[in-house]
């Protein structure tokens, strides 16, 4: 069974990341979207509200599967017996760094592979960061998130 990880923060899912959990769900036996957690960044939504909101906009998809890891990514990898790590790319500059991470994760762990997934054209422009700015000064975020979290992000931004 082939299994693969597509790691990140996902704070929040914006539909890039959806596309490229649709895509990888057809490339991959399993997709185990793992959700970084970071304790020196504080985030929008907590971990567990991170992957309640990944669940629930990737429910149709029945071999993915959402965790949350922290500490190395190869590490969560062997836990889980995954051999691919999944990565999206928008622009050069996202390969200029994944690059340099997939060098490292393969001197950790040479049984490990990285694939790269070039995102859709339409979602090129598109993070979690920009998202959160629009929705913090009362843009429209339709078309950016998934329609199922477009509420939870617009309270979430009015609860600060």
């Amino acid at each position: 069974m082939k299994i693969g990880v597509y790691p990140g923060s996902f704070d929040p899912i914006t539909n890039g990341h959806l596309d490229i959990i649709e895509r990888g769900s057809k490339v991959f036996d399993k997709l185990i979207v793992g959700v970084l957690v970071n304790v020196d960044k504080k985030g929008l939504f907590d971990y567990p509200e991170r992957v309640e909101l990944i669940q629930r906009v990737t429910a149709k998809y029945k071999n993915v599967e959402v965790r949350c890891f922290e500490g190395l990514l190869i590490d969560f990898m062997k836990k889980e017996e995954a051999s691919v790590i999944l990565k999206g790319l928008r622009a050069f500059s996202d390969f200029e760094y994944e690059f340099q991470m997939a060098l490292m994760n393969n001197k950790l762990d040479p049984e490990v592979e990285t694939v790269f997934m070039m995102t859709s054209a339409q979602y090129s422009y598109l993070s979690s960061s920009a998202v959160k700015q629009v929705a913090k000064f009362g843009g429209r975020i339709e078309g950016l998130v998934p329609d199922e979290v477009i509420d939870d992000v617009y309270s979430k931004i009015l609860s600060l």
